[in-house]
This record gives C-alpha cells, structure tokens and sequence, in this order.
C-alpha cells in the first residue's frame, strides 16, 4: 500500500509540473499561430487520447517522466496539411525563441502563485529557536547563544526552520563566514554572528546542515501563550520566557517541561527560567484537570511558542515574488557549484526521490507539499533554461544565433547538438536515477 502512495504522489506532482510546464509553450505557440500537433503529457505509448476541433491530439502517455508539445515541421508536413497551416521552423526566430521561453515562465509563475497563495492562507509554524550550542563548534566559536532565535542567514529573513536552512544551502562548498543575526523570542533587536566555515561540505552527500555548525534545533521549553487566571499567570510566567530546570534538573525540551507539569497536579514545582538572557525562579503549582482518559493531570495554562505568518493580497503578491526569487538564486547557485565541484552530483535527485519527498511533505500537511511543488517547479524551470540542445535553453540558443548572424543555424549543426544534448539529459537523468537507488539501498 505504501508503495502504491508513492506512485500516487509522483504522479500528481509530476502531473501538475508537467502540464504547468507544457501549458506555457501550448498558450504561446497558439498565439504564434503554428499548427500543433500533441500535447503530451508524459512519453512512450499514449495510455489516452483525444482531438480538439483544431487536430490538435491531447495524450497522457506511459512513462511520466516530462513531456512534450509537437508542432509541426516543414519537412514532415502531412499529405492532410493545409496552405494556411505554420510549421514551427517557418516560424520567426522571434517566435520560436518565445514558445522555447513560455514554458520555464509557467514553470516560474506556478510557483510564484503557490508562494502567495501560502502567504495569503498563512503557516503556524515554531519559530527557529536555537536549542544547543555544540562546544567548540562553530555557531560557539561565533558566539550563538542557546535559546535565541535565528532572524537572518545572510541577509534572508528566516521565520521557519526551512528557511533558516535554505539559507545554509546557498553556501554549501564556500570558504568564508555566514552571517546570522540572531534576537531573543519576542524582541525586535538582532545581534550579529559571524560562523567561520572553510570548504564547508564541499562534495558532500547529504551534508547536515545545521549539525555541522553545531547548532540543535531542538524544540525547546518556549512560552508563547500565558492563559488568563491561570496557575502559570499566578507564578509570573511571561510570554517568551524558557524553561531551563524544574526542581534543579534540566529541562531541555517542550516535552519534558509537559511532561514534568503534567505529573504534578497541586504540587508545588520551582521553575528557573530564562527571560531575555536572565534567569528567574518561579514557583509553580500546576491546577489538577482531567485528562481524555479520565486520569487526573497538572495544568499550568500555557501554550508553546508558535509564529503565525500571514499576508493580505498585496503582501502575499511580494512574498510569491520575494520567494521565487530567491529560490532561483539559490537553485542557480547550488547548480553552479555542482557544475565546478563544490557540490557533489550525488545531490540529484530523481523520480524514486521525487515521490519520497512529495509523499513525506503531503503527509505532513498541505502547505508543506505545495511548498515542495512550488520549489520543484522553479527547478524545472531552470533547467529547461540551459542552453543544452533538446531542452528549451537550446531552442532559445538557436533562435538568438539566428537573430545575430540573420541566417538559420544548419540543419547539421542542429542535429548535432540535439544528439549531444540528448546524451547530456539522458546522462543526468541515469545518475539521478542511479542516486536514488544508492540511497534507498
């Protein structure tokens, strides 16, 4: 059954990515005026087909691995052909380079439309507080206290711990410091830190991210919410204020501070905590409530620190575009450091991967699967955009050749770099494939 779910996700995303993708070149080319053959979605034997009133087939086929818009060529025009029907290469260079960019531009706007979408919609996320500084480390030899919360990784605000890492992956394999700015939960003033890093996971598999600076993210004993007459307010526990012990042992987690409040009903606890940097003792005397199973618990009348980050229609328009951005930088960057070494190329990902991810991030909730759709689609953009044969980047490569010496490129020399262009992808595509199989066993 788990495996059938696995298919199920690879599907919808590469379903949803592909035909984004492949709806870009299809609304331009009608545009163009081009007579269009099939809109496939997938390749190999068609599974189903129908015609619209413009021949025009639409086929989802076997293998869903990408797909394909085929328009038609002069030299393959059919006996039924028309005077009036376009063939692709009759077409302007100015065209054809239009169509070849139509479909990364949907690719970029799908995810720029989820990004908003989210932001409109809203995440409640635990903010990225810092649980422990490994001695030693890193983040130690920075400074980075234990109990603050991440703000910035290199100038990119960070309200969630995927933030704080997407912000690590941009300078994988760099040889510098990266710059954090940190603040204690609930106050607006950063301090900055500058964690030394030298070849930092340069050619690493898997690299951890955060472990590797020495930084824990673990949840920790955060107040977010006092409740009103509650035994936690009658103790002078304040909002942000962070649990360190309970009768002088440790509290190191939300779990053990629950669990700790939950086994004291009407008894009297002395709780140190840390406020802003300096340490209190409060004396706690949790309130005696039933519990579902009808056994009798401690209630302190607090909610952990959470952070819910929500835009109205212009805001959330910013973020969708704010985020984009970003992640095309970092996508760009990653990919650039692979190409000169400093990533390992066992870092690609396949479909085995893709249907991992897709599956693991649905069932952790909906915004976390269309944040990996959103991401996965601005990666796929970027990768058509290469000016590698067979891939859109190659066409657009053509069509400024074109424009520049005012002559088509040869046919030879198009078959040529179509030939070479498939070894590259077909190449990539058996490693990433490769990568996945490794990993899983």
């Amino acid at each position: 059954m788990e495996a059938l779910q696995y298919v199920f996700y690879l599907l919808l995303t590469l379903g949803v990515l592909v035909t984004v993708h492949e709806y870009g070149h299809y609304v331009v080319a009608r545009a163009s005026g081009v007579r269009i053959l099939r809109f496939s979605v997938g390749f190999g034997k068609p599974l189903h087909t129908w015609t619209d009133s413009r021949g025009t087939d639409f086929t989802v086929a076997a293998i869903p691995l990408g797909g394909y818009l085929k328009m038609l060529e002069s030299s393959e025009r059919p006996a039924d052909a028309e005077a009036k029907d376009i063939a692709f290469d009759e077409l302007p260079p100015g065209w054809r380079i239009a169509i070849a960019f139509a479909g990364p531009a949907a690719s970029f706007l799908l995810a720029f439309l989820v990004y908003a979408f989210i932001s409109m919609m809203g995440v409640t996320t635990f903010l990225p507080v810092v649980g422990a500084v490994a001695p030693g480390s890193p983040a130690a030899t920075a400074g980075l206290v234990p109990g603050e919360e991440l703000a910035h990784v290199d100038g990119r605000p960070t309200q969630t711990w995927m933030d704080v890492g997407m912000g690590l992956a941009a300078r994988l394999g760099d040889t510098g410091t990266i710059d954090v700015q940190a603040r204690w939960p609930g106050q607006a003033a950063t301090r900055s830190y500058a964690i030394p890093v030298r070849e930092w996971h340069e050619a690493a598999v898997e690299p951890d991210l955060l472990g590797s600076l020495g930084i824990s993210p673990a949840l920790p004993a955060l107040i977010g919410e006092v409740l009103p007459e509650s035994a936690a307010e009658a103790a002078g526990f304040k909002p942000w204020d962070r649990v360190v012990a309970i009768d002088g042992e440790a509290i190191d987690t939300w779990a053990s501070w629950a669990a700790a409040v939950r086994a004291a009903p009407g008894e009297t606890l002395h709780v140190r905590v840390s406020r802003h940097g300096q340490e209190a003792e409060l004396t706690l005397a949790p309130n005696a409530a039933e519990a579902n199973d009808g056994s009798v618990v401690g209630f302190a009348g607090v909610g952990a620190a959470t952070r819910t980050v929500r835009s109205g229609p212009l805001g959330a328009i910013a973020a969708g575009a704010r985020e984009t951005v970003a992640n095309t930088v970092l996508t760009l960057g990653l990919l650039k450091k692979m190409v000169l070494g400093l990533v390992s190329p066992k870092n690609l990902s396949g479909p085995i991967m893709i249907a991992k991810v897709a599956k693991d991030s649905a069932e952790s909730g909906w915004r976390n699967f269309l944040g990996i759709l959103a991401l996965l689609s601005i990666s796929l953009g970027v990768i058509n955009l290469l000016p590698i044969p067979i891939l859109d980047g190659g066409h657009i490569l053509f069509g400024v050749a074109e424009l520049v010496t005012r002559r088509p490129v040869s046919a030879r020399v198009q078959a040529v770099g179509l030939r070479m262009g498939l070894f590259v992808v077909a190449s990539l595509m058996m490693l990433a494939i490769y990568n996945d199989i490794t990993r899983f066993l």
